[in-house]
């Protein structure tokens, strides 16, 4: 297998996740710096995922009209010039908005980036590949938090975003040089009625659940956004169903393994958008720990990650989809919510094992359901799952970001006080973690021969 396309690609999932982990760790020091509070900017954070949950949809369909290589150098430039934004933003306002930018780039980058993998690699080879295209991705969470907290407790936050730009710069060239040509589709065709109701649809739902709890605004206003998004969101499966082809199609979910991808991925995500978000604020708000402290703490959980990149492969081989994604969603659930239980005069090698058995675990399942979901698509069908599943994974990320900020606000509200708790980053943790382990009954149903093309698995004879 060749390694130079996976890894190529892969310099956009760098920036993103090296991205979206800085952040993470710098809240409080954005915060302070522009005059909110660091649970507000979760504002900030669902924005982007808003963002790329819109602009998803139509990534297949740009990236097949006019052809993904070209696509994917244009959204690192856009992911690029959102980062300047962000850097020179001064108000929460302005940093939401620049944000957006930031997310508009992302939804081209990374999807259309897989779609190049999947088109240029044989179904044999797809598991493997899918691990080498994460990865280099692993080494922004890896250097993210250590480096944003290295920033935020030392310098300007504003170099946070600025390092993105000789980064993207580097991954343009790179992508010309190396990337292989992918034909143009003919005759695509733009839903635009359907992209409008879907993304009113994904903005609604996320910043309804997002605004409900801020004391700024009443919650009916939250409420009333969040129903608006449910009525845009009904409307569009009606207006899927009518035509031949919808910005997402709908009817791709009859594939079983597509299906159980797709849903099972949902649930697991609102966990896991969770954690970057609590772990950075329960540390330095809990237990007044510093960015940088913080930042080296979080970014254990990246070991486990690339450990586990090795494995993938002979575990999916010995024990199939099913069984594997049935373990770690549990497991994977149940220590999230244990990152609850940690407080201050608990030893510090009691929680990075934790983080570090953690991290194994959600990156085993990253690997596997990237994998499944592709299983059993027709090749012809790629950029339409790609869309698909892209846009709900970011949904589901922006809602364990807002859920877990609406179960710390409520926290706050109702012990009145000003600042989260211990006890408040114990209960966030628990919901999603509970959320995740629901994850399991999605891939329950599947057959044990499910995926078995991909997998490699040799499922005995009955």
């Amino acid at each position: 297998m060749n390694r130079i396309v996976p890894v190529v690609l892969a310099v956009a999932l760098f920036m993103e996740n090296m991205d979206s982990t800085v952040i993470a760790t710098s809240l409080p020091a954005i915060a302070a710096d522009i005059g909110t509070s660091p649970i507000a900017l979760k504002l900030a954070l669902t924005s982007y995922y808003v963002s790329l949950a819109v602009f998803i949809p139509i990534s297949g369909r740009i990236a097949d009209h006019w052809g993904p290589k070209l696509v994917f150098r244009l959204a690192i430039a856009v992911f690029v010039v959102g980062s300047l934004a962000c850097a020179m933003a001064d108000s929460l306002g302005a940093f939401v908005v620049a944000r957006f930018l930031q997310g508009m780039g992302g939804a081209m980058m990374t999807p259309v980036g897989r779609l190049l993998l999947v088109r240029a690699v044989p179904k044999s080879d797809l598991v493997g590949a899918m691990a080498w295209f994460t990865i280099p991705a692993l080494m922004g969470p890896l250097i993210g938090p250590p480096v944003g907290g290295a920033i935020a407790t030392y310098a300007d936050w504003r170099w946070i975003f600025l390092i993105n730009l000789p980064i993207g710069v580097v991954g343009i060239w790179l992508a010309g040089r190396f990337l292989p040509r992918v034909d143009r589709v003919s005759g695509v065709h733009f839903d635009w009625p359907g992209f409008l109701l879907s993304g009113f649809a994904c903005a609604g739902i996320v910043f309804g659940l997002s605004v409900v709890s801020l004391p700024a605004l009443p919650p009916a206003f939250g409420v009333a956004m969040a129903l608006a998004g449910a009525v845009a969101a009904g409307l569009f499966v009606r207006h899927a169903r009518r035509i031949d082809q919808p910005v997402l199609r709908l009817s791709l979910l009859r594939i079983t393994t597509l299906r159980a991808a797709v849903t099972g991925g949902a649930l697991f995500r609102i966990g896991s958008g969770a954690v970057p978000f609590l772990l950075p604020l329960m540390l330095q708000l809990g237990f007044g720990y510093t960015p940088l402290e913080s930042g080296l703490v979080t970014c254990v959980a990246i070991g486990g990650a690339m450990a586990m990149k090795l494995l993938a492969k002979p575990i999916l081989q010995r024990f199939g989809f099913r069984t594997t994604l049935v373990v770690t969603t549990i497991v994977g659930g149940a220590l999230t919510a244990a990152l609850g239980l940690y407080r201050p005069d608990i030893s510090l090698a009691v929680l990075i094992p934790l983080l570090l058995v953690g991290g194994f675990f959600r990156s085993l399942f990253f690997t596997s359901i990237n994998a499944l979901a592709f299983a059993d698509v027709p090749r012809e069908s790629t950029g339409d799952a790609t869309a698909m599943m892209g846009a709900l994974q970011q949904v589901a990320i922006a809602t364990g970001v807002a859920l877990a900020g609406a179960v710390l606000e409520i926290g706050m509200v109702m012990s009145g006080r000003d600042m989260a708790a211990p006890v408040d980053f114990s209960a966030a943790f628990l919901v999603v973690g509970l959320v995740t382990m629901s994850a399991a009954f999605a891939f329950i149903p599947m057959g044990r021969e499910a995926g078995s093309e991909v997998s490699g698995r040799r499922v005995p004879a009955e």
